[in-house]
């Protein structure tokens, strides 16, 4: 498990419920509640892993990953997000290998989202990966989709 974890996360419950659980296997080194203060704090301290929120007040999530991986980071970044929608899913991959996990599956999908992500692979969390099932990297792609909502026109 990584050593140096920073946490981007706007709300302080859902921030803390984050270190609170990241705590049982890294050292949380700094929790912030914005974008501009996760890039300030990956420039700082050179973590090993980023857990952003994408959105969030001023400077997003992904904004910000990209930001810090235009400075030459090499932490591996998982995005725990309320955010269900294709474009997100899709601006978050092209990071590259990347954790994509939405808040109500946090508890199940934190842990094994940090280990594929560090093993090299992308994550998506199975409420949206149906997404993504076209990106080579992503791990789950070959399972299928778990429910239909034809009303809606799409697929889960």
């Amino acid at each position: 498990m990584p050593r140096c974890v920073v946490v981007a996360e706007d709300h302080e419950a859902m921030r803390d419920i984050l270190v609170r659980l990241l705590s049982r296997e890294c050292d949380v080194v700094e929790a912030v509640a914005d974008g501009e203060s996760a890039v300030a704090a990956a420039a700082r301290l050179d973590p090993d892993l980023l857990v952003l929120d994408i959105a969030m007040p001023g400077m997003n999530g992904i904004a910000a990953a990209t930001q810090i991986k235009a400075s030459g980071s090499h932490a591996k970044v998982v995005f725990a997000t309320n955010l269900h929608d294709r474009d997100f899913v899709d601006r978050s991959l092209t990071l590259g290998t990347v954790g994509y996990i939405v808040k109500t599956r946090l508890v199940a999908d934190l842990f094994p989202a940090i280990r594929e992500v560090l093993a090299g692979h992308s994550f998506i969390s199975p409420t949206v990966r149906w997404w993504s099932m076209q990106n080579s990297k992503c791990k789950m792609q070959t399972e299928e989709p778990q429910f239909q909502c034809r009303s809606l026109g799409f697929t889960i």
